[in-house]
């Protein structure tokens, strides 16, 4: 009996001892999460630097031109970066409402105003900023479809309530974002959204009829326009038209087969020399495999691995629902578009026009990719913060 009393002061010290002690998770999650993001960031910058050399010196602007405007709105997003992961979870989620707005109204003004190139309306231009709205519409309706999941999760049973959120953030932004048109990026708002439904408790049966409904939408948006209808038949069988609509597929892959297993060596890519369309864009990859080879195009894609694992982490040690729902969210779109980007560049599948996240050029776009990963910071912070739910 006097054993037994002496062991509970003893448990009781062991769990005080336990409280007292920091939770050191969150902080190496942190680190987890900003060491491929960073390794990107620079590799893009390097990538960015050879392949859009050649092109800015034909328009006349300077090989460092392009590179130049990227670390510009690199500092931005480190910014950005900061200010997100310096702001609480439940700010975020009294911001997420005000700031969708924001989004939808540039799409709105996107159309109506916007800058139309390469046959789409994508663009507005303030001078010597140019704003790619759709981008930033990716963070926000995530943002606002957790904050509307997780305020209504407990009703989300009844198809009415399941299909109001979804409606109101989803539906509203794609029709937009394929009004410009825009299919990649409506389909990775889609996919974002998916994750966070399937992360609540809304039944199966919703989602996948939702998720059916989309498919369909995106399959009859592509029948309706030849050019993305000629993408993916040139995913079907690339070499039937190399000069044709599988000319990018086709000098992808040429670029990809020409760096072996070491690369050309960093700079010496040839395809930059106009044999490959949108090298520092949407191909950037193929410029990283060709120059840096198989090795450096494993890496890439293990960095991208290495963000999928810190926000599934930061996701299932978040504090609340908000949290959890928008880390799943973030991180599933982050990973979606690298898969998506780097299938369409490999011809595996069909070629949708997103940029490679932390990678592409794109002030818009990296902008962004970096406040998101801010508020992946915040929401591991928060955690730690309230200890383990």
């Amino acid at each position: 009996m006097a054993t037994r009393t002496a062991a509970v002061p003893a448990a009781a010290n062991a769990v005080r001892r336990r409280l007292e002690v920091p939770d050191r998770r969150p902080a190496r999650m942190i680190v987890l999460l900003l060491i491929p993001v960073a390794l990107l960031a620079v590799i893009g910058l390097g990538a960015i630097l050879s392949a859009s050399s050649v092109l800015a010196i034909r328009e006349g602007v300077g090989n460092l031109y392009y590179f130049k405007r990227q670390a510009v709105w690199m500092g931005v997003g480190l910014v950005a970066l900061v200010a997100a992961s310096a702001t609480p979870p439940r700010v975020l989620r009294r911001l997420a409402f005000p700031m969708f707005v924001g989004s939808v109204v540039l799409l709105v003004a996107t159309l109506v105003i916007g800058t139309r190139a390469y046959g789409a309306t994508r663009w507005l231009v303030a001078g010597p900023v140019t704003i790619q709205a759709s981008e930033v519409a990716k963070l926000t309706t995530i943002l606002f479809l957790a904050t509307l999941v997780s305020r209504k999760e407990t009703s989300m049973h009844r198809l009415r309530d399941f299909m109001w959120p979804v409606a109101v953030s989803v539906g509203l932004v794609g029709v937009l974002v394929v009004l410009q048109p825009d299919l990649g990026t409506a389909l990775m708002v889609a996919f974002g959204s998916f994750a966070i439904l399937l992360a609540s408790a809304a039944p199966f049966r919703y989602i996948l009829g939702g998720a059916m409904f989309g498919t369909g939408a995106a399959v009859v948006t592509a029948l309706a326009s030849p050019y993305r209808w000629a993408r993916v038949t040139a995913f079907l069988d690339a070499g039937s038209d190399p000069l044709g609509g599988g000319y990018q597929v086709v000098q992808s892959l040429v670029a990809l087969g020409t760096g072996g297993l070491w690369g050309v060596g960093l700079g010496a890519s040839r395809a930059r020399w106009s044999f490959l369309p949108n090298a520092h864009t949407d191909f950037i990859f193929s410029i990283i495999g060709e120059e840096t080879g198989l090795a450096g195009s494993l890496m890439v894609v293990l960095l991208f691995v290495a963000l999928t694992v810190a926000g599934t982490l930061i996701a299932f040690r978040a504090r609340d629902r908000f949290g959890r729902l928008a880390a799943i969210g973030i991180t599933t779109w982050l990973v979606a578009q690298a898969l998506v980007n780097i299938g369409g560049v490999t011809g595996v599948l069909p070629i949708t026009g997103v940029p490679l996240p932390f990678v592409s050029i794109g002030g818009s776009a990296l902008l962004t990719e970096m406040a998101a990963v801010g508020i992946l910071i915040s929401i591991a912070r928060d955690s730690a913060a309230g200890g383990r739910p």
